[in-house]
């Protein structure tokens, strides 16, 4: 045991240590600290955003993920130990100028107008600076006591969207999720839900006929497949939707699938249409499509992550046209609305089934004593309790500039896609895969040369191509494989993306393909000519 003096001594030390620690803390929390970060950082992103113009700024800061790794690991092994953390605010100011830098120099350009690759836009510049608040902050919701203004504002958004989209005011609801996939798990939980509710109350205990079935676009997404798998429904049990020579579900199809299905005696627990979806950005007949489900009382789900805000636009919102008909709805404001990632949304065209696919009871939650707020703890209608309060980006951005901005988006892009469609046709030996719909293109070098060689090694040049242009930093573009054929694929998601860039593309793909004929024997160039 410690003798007196020995215990006055120890609890003198933890005293200090604790002290240090409380010293280390308020350090951290500093508001002048924080104020001279702030400000650092406002002039480092004014450099880079002003430097994202330049033709020789690299769109992606490409390195190996070893070096990245490596890296990063050699900041958090330098970061300062207890005993040389250093509580001078220039000190402090320096390091965090040196970190915000790196990130910078190290991260994805997506605002270089040279970014034309995933559906991730270069968002809305001040878009993140309301988004900042968020983190700065750490606005969270579960319960509207947790979070009564991030409530208030996604509950605004909600009005305002499935306003835009067609559903009828005060009979509609919707909920924010982080992201597409999260929403789509929703939406079909919801489905599930209403069709079949033994299954999630009996899981595999329950008895059924025969095995539900989920009706899919044959282009869906693959986090519906996944949804699919979460949801004990099964992916064996999805059955894909025929589609048309422009990749859109055939309506007499899905017909001939529903009856299928009502002869087996299988319960459909949805069906799942895109607007667009991603290979090529197809969007499906969705009134026709709604036609058929109520015909059949069956739950229609349109995975509009992508193309829902094309209803924002006077030129393109026909391609949206029926959406409101639909029972649940994703609607990514992440892509098309060119906001922060995540924000997706999820609409049900029935307030009613805003409840249907959690049920659940959380008493250290949910307080009894108020029911009438019971509407507005929006815990209870996703699979997040503690959720980020992420529509702050979207709000002030919607109320800084209108919601025209939102069609201006979409009209300026699509109309960059259709140059570029309009470019391919001008150029030898390119040729578009589709005539698009919106800001989506999908399209292929085919020098008589390339053509004659088998489809693997075809395939083979193309992705290599792709890999050089994106390691290169010049261009960021992905690929694609339709049928079996690879192609390359970009998605118009910077608004100032000129058509300059698109011939600097084009041109940047015919030299590095051109290069790889030199590789090709000349036997296999001869017998091509031959029979051409």
């Amino acid at each position: 045991m410690l003798s007196a003096p020995d215990k006055v001594a120890t609890r003198m030390t933890e005293d200090q240590e604790l002290n240090s620690a409380r010293s280390r803390i308020e350090a951290a929390f500093d508001p002048e600290l924080l104020s001279a970060a702030s400000q650092t950082l406002a002039e480092l992103l004014t450099t880079h955003a002003r430097s994202l113009t330049e033709p020789d700024t690299p769109v992606l800061n490409w390195q190996s993920p070893a070096e990245n790794l490596k890296q990063a690991l050699e900041q958090l092994l330098q970061a300062p130990t207890e005993e040389s953390v250093d509580s001078d605010i220039t000190n402090r100011i320096q390091n965090f100028r040196l970190l915000a830098k790196t990130m910078l120099d190290r991260g994805h350009n997506l605002q270089n107008p040279r970014y034309i690759g995933h559906q991730v836009p270069a968002s809305v510049p001040l878009a993140g600076l309301f988004d900042a608040i968020t983190a700065v902050t750490n606005q969270v919701m579960a319960v509207y006591e947790m979070g009564p203004w991030a409530t208030a504002v996604e509950l605004a958004l909600i009005e305002m969207i499935g306003t835009e989209i067609g559903f009828t005011p005060g009979e509609f609801t919707g909920l924010v999720t982080h992201g597409g996939s999260l929403a789509n798990l929703t939406g079909l939980l919801a489905a599930r839900n209403q069709s079949c509710p033994e299954i999630g109350t009996l899981g595999p205990q329950a008895q059924l006929d025969a095995a539900p079935v989920l009706l899919v676009s044959a282009d869906a997404h693959y986090s519906v497949t996944r949804s699919a798998n979460i949801l004990g429904i099964g992916t064996e049990q999805i059955l894909k939707i025929p589609l048309d020579e422009q990749r859109r579900i055939q309506p007499q199809a899905l017909e001939e699938l529903i009856l299928q299905c009502r002869s087996e005696q299988r319960t459909i627990i949805a069906v799942v249409a895109c607007a667009c979806a991603t290979p090529i950005g197809a969007f499906d007949p969705l009134e026709q499509i709604a036609d058929l489900c109520e015909k059949y009382k069956v739950w229609l789900h349109v995975d509009a992550a992508h193309g829902g805000p094309t209803c924002f636009s006077e030129r393109h919102r026909h391609l949206t046209r029926g959406l409101h008909r639909a029972d649940s709805v994703v609607f990514d404001a992440h892509k098309m609305m060119f906001i922060p990632a995540l924000s997706a949304f999820l609409f049900f065209k029935n307030k009613a089934h805003r409840f249907t696919a959690f049920q659940q009871q959380a008493p250290y939650l949910f307080d009894p004593s108020a029911p009438e707020i019971a509407d507005y703890d929006l815990g209870l209608r996703t699979i997040e309790c503690t959720k980020r309060a992420n529509s702050y980006a979207l709000w002030g951005t919607w109320a800084l500039f209108g919601k025209q901005i939102f069609a201006d988006l979409v009209d300026v892009t699509f109309e960059t896609a259709r140059t570029f469609h309009n470019l391919l046709k001008e150029m030898p030996d390119f040729e578009a895969v589709h005539d698009p719909q919106c800001n989506i293109v999908v399209f292929r070098y085919l020098p008589d040369w390339l053509a004659a060689l088998p489809l693997e090694q075809q395939n083979m040049i193309h992705f290599r191509v792709r890999r050089q242009i994106i390691e290169s930093g010049e261009f960021y573009i992905v690929h694609s494989v339709l049928d079996g054929q690879a192609a390359f694929r970009i998605t118009v998601m910077n608004p100032l993306t000129k058509e300059s860039h698109l011939r600097q593309l084009l041109n940047s793909i015919q030299t590095k393909v051109e290069k790889f004929k030199d590789t090709i024997p000349a036997s296999v160039q001869t017998d091509h000519c031959e029979q051409t």
